[in-house]
């Protein structure tokens, strides 16, 4: 099925500046459009009300139809249930991922097909392309905006289904052609942090959903000094140096989260680097298995400079050893590895 061919395609529309004009690209590529927005979660920037109405007046604009799927009781047990697990248990995810994995590319994938779609579209900045027979996840043109460290769980059948029209613009060259059709959200600003809790507070979050609090433990040195009083395991992470609350000699960072013993263990800067790193949850999409060691650049975090590093995978687990000891390497964070030319190698959970 090629892409070029007059196809039906689901948009699936946020109310942003960056899926509208992925409505409108993709109309002017010749598809015929439906909108669907999800319903999620009614605080934050998570398919509010607002949004809603934002991507209902643009598919006017568009003469698209427009379906709103409330998709909260997913969006709670696939995206939200899995961040408070991960958070409690010493880990600490990245929950665009999961949002990514199991609703924009796994509830609205399904959906689309229902709906009789050949393709989903979305406002991601990434591109993809072929190569030796399969389907690449490749880097945006705007290297500042790439989106491809969030979508490394792609699947070759959902790559070969979905279109980015803004793999090749810049955000800039995005807000201006809203503008220059008068969208209402060309304006508008990207939601940023984690959509549910947009004030940032994650552990008031988690106990929260819990309905607990979390009790206070020790903190230690790596030979098991007691250092002082935390106030909750879940309120620090790997590399934290601020709000610890203690008055020690020299600096010292979160190292590890030992939830069994409710201590959070504390080193210097020096102690935070480490050249290994193992992941569970793989998916390649560049290969169907990594076979013998390869040379890959990989990154530990969304904001994290890719670094050289090889890899090999050993059953359902990769491990990849950096040329250079990297800084904080934090648990339930996503390493993903790219080849030399921006195309994505795959990736999974650091463990």
């Amino acid at each position: 099925m090629k892409k070029d061919e007059k196809k039906k395609a689901l948009i699936a529309m946020s109310g942003g500046v960056d899926s509208s004009v992925t409505a409108l690209l993709m109309q002017k590529m010749g598809y015929e459009c439906i909108g669907v927005t999800m319903k999620l979660f009614e605080k934050g920037d998570c398919g509010g009300a607002d949004d809603a109405a934002d991507a209902q007046k643009i598919c006017q604009r568009l003469g698209m139809e427009h379906y709103i799927f409330d998709l909260s009781q997913e969006f709670e047990s696939q995206v939200i249930a899995r961040f408070v697990k991960a958070y409690t248990a010493g880990s600490t995810p990245n929950p665009c991922i999961y949002c990514n994995q199991f609703l924009k590319f796994g509830v609205l994938f399904t959906k689309a097909q229902e709906l009789g779609c050949d393709f989903i579209a979305t406002g991601h900045y990434a591109r993809i392309g072929e190569k030796d027979g399969r389907y690449q996840l490749l880097k945006a043109s705007d290297i500042s905006k790439d989106q491809t460290y969030v979508l490394y769980n792609l699947t070759q059948e959902q790559l070969a289904h979905t279109v980015f029209p803004l793999g090749a613009l810049t955000k800039a060259q995005v807000r201006q052609i809203a503008e220059e059709n008068n969208f209402i959200n060309a304006k508008k600003h990207d939601s940023q942090d984690i959509c549910f809790i947009p004030d940032g507070k994650y552990a008031e979050f988690i106990e929260a959903k819990l309905k607990r609090k979390f009790k206070e433990g020790n903190f230690v040195d790596e030979v098991g000094n007691i250092l002082g009083r935390h106030k909750g395991i879940i309120r620090y992470t790997i590399g934290q140096r601020k709000g610890l609350g203690l008055a020690l000699p020299a600096p010292m960072y979160v190292k590890n989260l030992d939830t069994q013993k409710n201590t959070v263990i504390l080193t210097t800067n020096d102690g935070l680097f480490s050249s290994i790193v193992y992941a569970d949850n793989i998916n390649l999409i560049d290969c169907e298995k990594i076979t013998e060691p390869r040379r890959v650049k990989a990154k530990i975090r969304y904001r994290h400079k890719e670094e050289w590093a090889t890899v090999a995978q050993e059953g359902d687990t990769l491990q990849l050893t950096f040329d250079e000891p990297q800084r904080a390497i934090t648990k339930g964070q996503a390493l993903v590895m790219y080849n030399a030319d921006g195309s994505v190698v795959g990736g999974g959970t650091i463990i």
